[in-house]
């Protein structure tokens, strides 16, 4: 990549950086992604499943029947920015890009810079800005709004910046890559009263607190031990008054799962203790299980594509175990084959503070590894193009 659009593309991501668009909040960020796009001679479409961007690059020859789509994220997170010192650390409160889809977005604008200057190449690809990554559902948004028909393309692309992976490096696994992810709800209803008269009510409080302790025997217990399973309850609700004993108390966490049959197990289990613990202590249970995305999990031919294109750009590991975190790229694989890579952000505690890791404060996208990424993401067009 020339050093002109490296800085070009530093400048982008830093302007993304200073002004984040929240989970479905998204459309500052997508008009100036639109913006870059046409400035490149790039078909646009907006208001893609919200706030979606779908850029189009078609050109003739002999595989110019051929298509690829390449993705990028573009929400940022509601946690406050603690880069004081930073220049271009975010301007709205309580929102900043803690993950690193500035970083994202802007590799994917330098991917079609590429692109739109390589004359090796032929056919089309559809270059897809996702909105509401985070937790928004914006993927099955996309999707429903006829993304892969309107957009054709027979294979789709992605990846995500990791902390603690030398910066640049292209991380390649063979299937599982980030885990599916469900978010649970569990009510207990019981009766109120007195909190120095107990034996006059049934206490929910009670029931969640062993509840609680009893999920993690699920993963303990009901899961493989060969198999990754994660249950964790976050936020427990209950209560009004110092003096009382509820009539309600609420369990919220999440779980996550890298097999189907691990899936099952758990939710199955979760909803066995939540019913027994009911029981016990004379409550009534109600659950909520919602899954969130499924596995990511890579599809063998796109896999050997992206690790062969990785290779032509940068260095490659294939020894990465998968992470438990989710990502919504997981529905666009249910869709058309794919592959989705890591590509290293650098050392996880750059600044002493642990401020490089995902979802943290003090967190920054790297601005060195643009380079690699969006040279990834044009390598891998070109391959799949170039492919039968």
């Amino acid at each position: 990549m020339e050093d002109a659009l490296a800085e070009r593309l530093t400048v982008w991501r830093r302007h993304l950086h200073a002004h984040p668009g929240l989970t479905l909040q998204e459309g500052e960020t997508a008009a100036f992604v639109a913006a870059r796009l046409r400035e490149m001679g790039v078909e646009v479409t907006e208001g893609v499943g919200g706030h979606g961007v779908v850029g189009t690059i078609r050109r003739g020859g002999a595989g110019g029947n051929r298509s690829v789509g390449l993705r990028g994220d573009m929400d940022a997170l509601p946690i406050q920015e603690l880069n004081e010192a930073l220049p271009h650390r975010s301007t709205i409160p309580g929102v900043m890009h803690a993950c690193g889809h500035d970083g994202h977005t802007t590799a994917l604008l330098g991917a079609a810079a590429l692109l739109m200057q390589d004359p090796d190449w032929s056919g089309t690809v559809q270059l897809v800005f996702q909105p509401a990554e985070e937790g928004g559902g914006g993927a099955r948004a996309m999707i429903a709004d006829g993304l892969f028909r309107r957009f054709p393309m027979e294979r789709i692309f992605g990846w995500h910046n990791w902390p603690g992976l030398a910066a640049g490096t292209v991380a390649v696994h063979d299937r599982a890559v980030m885990a599916a992810g469900a978010r649970f709800e569990i009510t207990f209803e019981g009766h109120a009263g007195h909190a120095a008269l107990p034996h006059l009510t049934r206490d929910p409080m009670l029931g969640a607190g062993h509840c609680i302790v009893a999920l993690q025997s699920i993963v303990a217990r009901n899961v493989d031990p060969m198999q990754a399973g994660v249950v964790s309850v976050t936020i427990a609700e209950a209560g009004e008054a110092q003096n009382q004993i509820a009539d309600r108390a609420v369990l919220k966490g999440t779980a996550r799962w890298l097999s189907d049959a691990t899936g099952a197990a758990i939710e199955a289990g979760l909803r066995r203790v939540a019913a027994g613990i009911a029981a016990t202590f004379g409550l009534t249970a109600a659950v909520e299980f919602r899954v969130g995305v499924p596995v990511t999990a890579n599809h063998p031919g796109e896999r050997d594509m992206a690790a062969a294109a990785a290779a032509s750009v940068t260095a490659v590991r294939r020894d990465l175990l998968p992470a438990m975190t989710g990502e919504d790229f997981s529905w666009f694989l249910h869709e058309v084959p794919g592959a989705f890579v890591w590509i290293g952000n650098g050392p996880a505690d750059r600044n002493g503070e642990g401020g490089c890791e995902l979802h943290n404060p003090r967190y920054d996208f790297n601005d060195a590894i643009l380079p690699a990424a969006s040279g990834f993401l044009a390598a891998v067009a070109k391959r799949a193009l170039a492919t039968g």
